[in-house]
């Protein structure tokens, strides 16, 4: 995979030529759709001389005919039927922006399409200027790296680090295009794994979902699993994406594929749902990370207040600067009643945020209450280009198998507890993460991506063993529930009562809240229900004895509070012990001191 990084650095170093003419932040309007012709051009070159030769065949045939013929000899889903290609693009220097708007036109509809999103025939006429030669030199440069001994995999990699390096410049994000190939390699294995069954069937079709997808990274690695797994299969790929230049390499990569490119859909999800009569066997999402959805407010408030649960976001609308949970409920109503299994990255925040009967823990209790929540995996920290905070992978599962019915499966995979025994020299190696030998903006760590004894083996082993450990609790739906209460106690004035209708008066300076869980610890250590009223007598009514529950104020909230579930007390450090330290350094630096004193 050295490959993708050679070409991304010759193709990064081609935007040299720009300097000058354009700012540092506008290289990838120049640079992208460039890669994307280039890539086209060598796909295409081994057969383009037969579709030229068929093309008088089929001269008289409509467009749509036309096309489906000549793709037919391209042996893709799209050819190019004009004279030219990039060796003969330079080789006609003083007519070179007007050659490469006809090389372009000489692509069919679906091809064209995607250089249209690059809004790249505005930058033809800004670097066609005989005085800087910009597009000549553009063009020759290109024509000097071959991208014909790139498979799909590779292009992938090439796209992805030029996009993060001209993100980079332009101070964007460039966690909002993609998501680092190992956590999707490890959210595909994820998915997949309890279906191996199936897809290893002869002649099996399944389909496979993003609905932020981004240059289509994942589904990518989702079709190269499946075709790996076996080769009879086929994994039809759909996917939607607001950004244009993402968009269009996305399509692209689809075209060279051979899968359907009209299953790539551009626009924001949420106000206009490309796909919305589809339903998928599986769904994977790395929707962008607290993502604002404040333009889409009136749309998104619309279609729950009118469908409600026969709408997408029927369950509960979360604040404004965060819709992960609106991703997610979008590709709930996109599950098949046959059974779908989804897996999206979150950051911490639909875990726990909102308190009960908020927007995000209505939604919580929709899918924990409907038995969809199969894991959560939290992942190591720093494994993200533009974030170094930690991310959750989440896996949703409308036909769970019977061992996971009613339970949810939590994996600690930070590899905290490995990083310690490692430095102990207890442990050779930490088995969820390791350093990378050279940081990517806010990526530091990876997942090693062979063997079962660390990395993506390793969690996906954990996961698939569905056993409790160091690493695994599995606890049932219940267990996220709780309920909570408003605690009133009496106003008093002169040391009594202050009464209402017969009733004590409630002193709103006294009142205060508890959160009772639904299910606690028994004697024996296993979880039992338990009911408000054991909880209140035993917990505030000891403390508070005028003290009363307004039921009418209770809510019912759930939650995930993954730190606390894996929490483990550590006892602090004998007094001695650090005296003994502080005496031995106070030693050291008194010698120190006395060597140098007497040099």
């Amino acid at each position: 995979m050295k490959n993708f990084k050679e070409k991304a650095d010759l193709i990064w170093k081609v935007a040299d030529l720009l300097r000058g003419d354009y700012k540092q932040s506008d290289y990838g309007k120049v640079i992208l759709p460039m890669t994307v012709l280039r890539r086209l051009d060598c796909v295409l070159e081994p057969t383009k001389q037969k579709v030229l030769d068929y093309l008088p065949k089929v001269e008289s045939l409509k467009e749509s005919a036309k096309d489906i013929a000549l793709n037919k000899i391209a042996g893709f889903n799209f050819h190019n039927r004009s004279q030219l290609n990039f060796d003969k693009l330079i080789a006609d220097p003083n007519n070179v922006s007007v050659n490469l708007r006809n090389y372009i036109n000489g692509f069919s509809s679906s091809a064209r399409e995607i250089i249209e999103y690059f809004n790249f025939d505005d930058h033809i006429d800004r670097m066609d200027d005989p005085k800087t030669d910009i597009l000549f030199r553009v063009l020759k440069a290109f024509q000097e790296i071959g991208l014909t001994d790139m498979d799909s995999m590779e292009m992938g990699y090439v796209f992805e680090d030029l996009i993060r390096r001209f993100a980079e410049q332009s101070n964007e994000t460039a966690g909002e295009h993609f998501t680092p190939r190992e956590v999707i390699r490890l959210m595909v294995n994820l998915l997949f794994i309890e279906d191996k069954d199936i897809l290893t069937q002869e002649g099996i079709v399944k389909t496979l979902y993003d609905p932020a997808c981004g240059t289509g990274g994942m589904l990518s690695v989702g079709e190269q699993y499946v075709k790996e797994l076996n080769p009879k299969a086929e994994l039809k790929v759909f996917g939607q994406e607001i950004n244009p230049e993402s968009y269009a390499i996305c399509k692209s990569d689809m075209l060279i594929k051979g899968q359907n490119p009209s299953n790539i859909k551009f626009g924001n999800t949420f106000t206009v749902d490309g796909l919305e009569e589809e339903k998928f066997d599986y769904m994977l999402s790395n929707p962008p990370f607290g993502v604002d959805w404040k333009k889409a407010e009136k749309i998104i408030k619309a279609e729950a207040d009118n469908k409600g649960m026969n709408g997408r976001f029927g369950a509960g609308l979360p604040r404004i600067n965060d819709g992960s949970l609106l991703f997610l409920q979008h590709m709930i109503s996109k599950m098949k009643l046959s059974g779908t299994r989804i897996g999206i990255v979150f950051n911490g925040s639909p875990l726990f945020t909102g308190a009960a009967e908020s927007g995000e823990s209505n939604i919580r209790k929709w899918i924990i209450e409907n038995d969809w929540l199969e894991a959560v995996i939290a992942l190591p920290d720093q494994l993200f280009y533009n974030t170094g905070i930690s991310t959750y992978i989440w896996i949703i599962n409308n036909s769970k198998s019977e061992e996971r019915k009613g339970k949810v499966q939590l994996i600690n995979a930070t590899g905290a507890k490995d990083e310690e025994l490692t430095k102990e020299g207890k442990l050779d190696f930490n088995r969820f993460w390791q350093k990378m030998d050279r940081s990517l903006g806010d990526k530091r760590k990876k997942i090693a991506e062979n063997g079962n004894t660390k990395g993506i083996g390793f969690i996906t082993q954990l996961y698939g063993n569905f056993e409790e450990n160091e690493f695994v609790k599995i606890y049932p739906n219940e267990f996220f529930g709780y309920w909570r209460i408003t605690v009133e106690q009496p106003m008093k004035e002169n040391s009594k009562v202050v009464k209402s209708k017969g009733q004590p008066k409630p002193d709103t300076s006294l009142r205060d809240y508890e959160n009772i869980p639904f299910l606690k610890k028994g004697s024996d250590g296993n979880l039992i229900p338990q009911t408000i009223e054991e909880y209140f007598e035993t917990e505030v009514k000891p403390h508070l004895l005028e003290a009363w529950i307004d039921h009418s104020k209770t809510k019912i909230g759930y939650e995930i509070n993954f730190t606390k579930y894996f929490y483990e007390f550590k006892p602090l450090r004998a007094l001695a012990d650090i005296k003994a330290d502080i005496l031995a350094l106070e030693e050291k630096t008194l010698e120190t001191e006395k060597t140098v004193l007497e040099s």
